[in-house]
Parts: structure tokens; sequence; C-alpha cells
């Protein structure tokens, strides 16, 4: 769903503004859950440090991935997307003190391997943007893991919408103009947003029952 509202609206915005408004989609679904739910008092302003560098991450990984979107083949982007699990794994062991088995690294390795065999990401920026993105991926899903040891998941959501919020908007606005969407973008926006939110929901619960290297 991402990806298809993505490519129906990345000639509309810029990758900017698409983080911005996803992000404020995000925050506001967040809050009314959390009142609706009792859970408002879940969402602390503790460990900041750890939000800022987890969402930096991902911010970064997926303003190049709404960047190669719109320019190489979906397939060529989901293979080289889909190889930040391979990195997870191959980090974990060293960030998380997960253990890593020698099969599963060779594997991992060669799997690595096969991504930049099939894929070729050497050629356009676009392809370049699409390997570099799933770096993005990888340091927030590390990042994250150790996030849900410590901070609940409606805070670990709160911030990440709305620290992304802020950085979406105010680069967008660097250059003095943020186009507000038209009426045909305006739902893809809203698929968008709730489609990111709710991948992000279910990411991080996962990462709070099983090992980075697992999911």
């Amino acid at each position: 769903a991402l990806a298809v509202a993505g490519r129906q609206m990345g000639h509309d915005l810029d990758p900017f503004e698409i983080m911005g408004y996803r992000s404020a989609i995000g925050v506001v679904a967040i809050v009314l859950a959390a009142l609706v739910s009792g859970r408002l008092g879940q969402i602390r302003a503790t460990h900041l440090p750890m939000h800022r560098r987890r969402n930096a991450f991902h911010f970064s990984g997926q303003v190049l991935w709404l960047y190669a979107l719109t320019r190489i083949p979906l397939a060529q982007l989901f293979a080289l997307e889909f190889s930040y699990p391979i990195l997870v794994a191959l980090g974990a062991p060293l960030l998380l003190g997960e253990r890593l088995r020698p099969a599963t690294a060779m594997a991992a390795a060669l799997g690595f391997a096969g991504v930049l065999i099939v894929a070729r990401p050497f050629g356009t920026g676009g392809l370049v943007a699409a390997l570099a993105c799933s770096v993005g991926f990888a340091g927030s899903a590390i990042v994250t893991k150790r996030l849900t040891r410590v901070d609940s998941l409606w805070s670990i959501l709160f911030w990440l919408a709305l620290i992304q919020m802020v950085l979406g908007f105010g680069l967008a606005g660097s250059d003095g103009q943020i186009t507000w969407p038209s009426a045909g973008a305006m739902p893809w926006v809203i698929v968008i947003g709730l489609a990111g939110l709710g991948a992000h929901l279910c990411l991080t619960r996962a990462l709070s029952l099983a090992p980075a290297s697992v999911v």
C-alpha cells in the first residue's frame, strides 16, 4: 500500500513533503488511539537521544526510498530495500548481543551478494538511493529493538511520528515553499500515512517479542 500510494503521489509532492504529511497523520492517529484506549500516560519524554537516533536512521532511509520509488522499477527497489534484514542479522550480534551462528552469517552474506548481482545498484541515482535506504532501515530496526527494551510501544510510535513530522516539514520548507496536496493526491496521502503507521506498529511489536535477526 505504501509503494502504490507513494508512486501515485510522487510527482505531486517531494519526498520531504510526503514524510511531513505522512507523519502528521501518524501523530493524530496515535494520540487519538492512546486517548481512546487510556494509554496516553505511556507516552513519555524519556530516552530521547535514542529516539532521535532511531528516527534519523529511518527518516534518511525513507526519503531515499521515496526518491527511488519514482525512478526505478518496483522489482529493483524491493530487491534492494529488503536487503536490510540481512544487514540487521549481521549487525545484531555486534550491537544487540544476539547470537549469530556461522551458517546464518554465511547465508546472510550470500543473500546480500545475490541482491547485488540481481539488482546491480551501480548505475543511476535511483539504484544507489535504493541500496542506501536499506542501510537506514537496518539502523532503524536495530535501535528500535533497543528501544523496545526500555520504552513503551505507544511512546516509540509517538516520537517516531512527531520527530519525522518536524524533519519532513522543516526540510520541505527550507526553500520557502511547502506544497499542499491536491484533491486527487489527498486520499493517497491518507493511505501512505495509515499504511506507514500500521507497518511500524507491526514491526515494533514484533521486535519486542523476538530477536531482531529473526524479525
